[in-house]
């Protein structure tokens, strides 16, 4: 059965792999972007199920017509896709505060203004999906990228509090924690130089890997788009869900290393209770 997904961040990325994938699987889509041209070619191709909507997610307003779009020109919507976002690289210490607002703002504040300008409509229709971007920075603090971290934990605990609320009115909402993919993101999450000598260990370090490391990440954003079809058609979706080997493996140790903790810290733990 064709669904009507509403994407952020659609021009380019994984944004762009999962509007192509959703509407080559025969969906309707509304592709939001700060920038739409480079969307135009696809309305060659699917001009009776695409819109564009120019969309920056931190303003209120175009959030709101653009999600008016979607239900004036398919009468609802199915999937909301927030995945609009940008990370900078840099140290606390050497990040403008200018830069700490504007990463949390975007990636933060705009992933909870497109949710609530969509969730009066799930609502009414009493089904949906809310799928939400966040990384594997949302579940491991990333050494040089304090602020992108930051928005994206906020978006954890955003949105597991929003699926409790969404149970009740038979929304589904999924986080997506990538790892590496080779989407040209790193090109655009930049640092001036490798910092401080004092950090270089971490910041450096993180700096020089993204430099080496983009267009050899291991996730296919094709098949990350694949995936996020078979997820929006499940019966039971997860909660959470990890993209990539790198990101299974760097959480699963991330974890094993807090219940590890946890344990051992245990007793002055409970020591504080009556």
């Amino acid at each position: 059965m064709p669904k009507t997904w509403f994407i952020s961040g659609s021009s380019r990325g994984l944004g762009r792999a999962i509007t192509e994938a959703a509407l080559a699987a025969g969906n309707r889509v509304v592709a939001s972007a700060r920038d739409t041209k480079p969307l135009e070619p696809l309305l060659d191709r699917f001009a009776d199920s695409l819109r564009l909507a120019a969309l920056d997610v931190s303003d209120e307003a175009a959030a709101q017509a653009a999600i008016d779009l979607a239900v004036t020109a398919f009468g609802g919507i199915d999937v909301v896709v927030n995945n609009a976002g940008f990370g900078e690289l840099g140290s606390v210490e050497d990040t403008s505060l200018d830069s700490f607002r504007q990463q949390i703002e975007v990636n933060l504040i705009g992933t909870i203004i497109v949710t609530k300008a969509a969730i009066p409509v799930l609502r009414r229709q009493r089904r949906g999906h809310i799928v939400q971007f966040s990384s594997v920075g949302g579940r491991i603090g990333a050494p040089a990228r304090a602020a992108y971290s930051a928005a994206k934990w906020g978006i954890e605990g955003f949105s597991e509090s929003l699926a409790r609320e969404m149970a009740l009115i038979g929304v589904h909402v999924t986080i997506v924690e990538p790892g590496g993919f080779r989407t040209g993101f790193a090109q655009s999450a930049h640092a001036t130089d490798e910092g401080r000598a004092e950090y270089d260990a971490v910041v450096g370090a993180a700096v020089r890997m993204q430099r080496d490391y983009d267009s050899r990440q291991p996730g296919d954003p094709a098949k990350a788009a694949t995936a996020l079809l078979k997820l929006v058609e499940m019966d039971r979706p997860p909660l959470r869900i990890a993209l990539g080997s790198d990101a299974v493996n760097a959480i699963a140790t991330a974890d094993r290393q807090r219940l590890d903790e946890l344990e051992r810290w245990r007793a002055l733990s409970v020591s504080t209770d009556y």
